[in-house]
């Protein structure tokens, strides 16, 4: 049985180090980190990537997959149930990172089958979500930024948190946990957690008026 960590480093806010240090620490003892950079979770699918094919070759019944949540599969909705399935056809077992999920094919029980598969659908659909949420509302930041260009590039006031703690600020929230439970987590006053919360596009238009040349994508813990 091998134990493999599969990362997906998109954006300039995740590092592949991250994700292999929090992996370790939930208690993951990796015999092997696979690592695809610069991709998509949207538009490549993972049997696309260079990495992803490798990975797919690679798993054999019994090993273990190690993803940071099911979004670094990808943030298709289709693919990553389908890259799911597929690996759970094959004996492969899923595990995350965060909140220690474990999805596999061990159970023959109707019931049971529903509820892990209703929760998978769950994390794509969300996945999938999400990055459409942000790619509307990068739109509305780059939008926010030229109706305010008058020479000086005018931003506002610059917000009190970076790209990366929105990002796992709204994860947070989408995963249900509470207004005190994301500002601890992210050292955000309770009022900053609660302008993310009811205005997300917003926060992240204010956002990308400062920090134009980099992207988010939720995903970074």
């Amino acid at each position: 049985m091998s134990i493999i960590l599969y990362a997906r480093v998109s954006t300039v806010d995740q590092t592949l180090e991250h994700q292999r240090t929090q992996a370790e620490k939930a208690g993951f003892r990796l015999d092997a980190v696979i690592a695809d950079h610069g991709v998509s979770g949207v538009t490549k699918p993972l049997r696309e990537r260079e990495q992803g094919r490798r990975l797919h070759d690679m798993l054999r019944a019994g090993d273990v997959l190690v993803v940071r949540w099911l979004d670094r599969l990808g943030r298709n909705y289709r693919d990553v149930t389908d890259s799911v399935q597929e690996f759970m056809r094959r004996g492969v077992i899923i595990r995350t990172v965060i909140n220690g999920m474990t999805f596999d094919g061990a159970t023959t029980d109707p019931m049971q089958q529903a509820v892990r598969d209703a929760l998978i659908a769950f994390m794509a659909a969300t996945a999938q979500a999400q990055a459409e949420a942000t790619k509307e509302a990068q739109k509305a930041g780059i939008e926010f930024a030229k109706k305010n260009d008058d020479g000086t590039k005018y931003r506002g006031r610059k917000p009190t948190f970076n790209l990366d703690t929105f990002a796992r600020a709204s994860e947070l929230l989408v995963l249900g946990e509470s207004i005190s439970a994301v500002a601890k987590a992210t050292g955000l006053s309770r009022q900053t957690i609660y302008r993310i919360k009811n205005n997300p596009d917003r926060q992240l238009a204010a956002l990308k008026a400062w920090y134009p040349d980099q992207s988010v994508e939720f995903g970074k813990r």
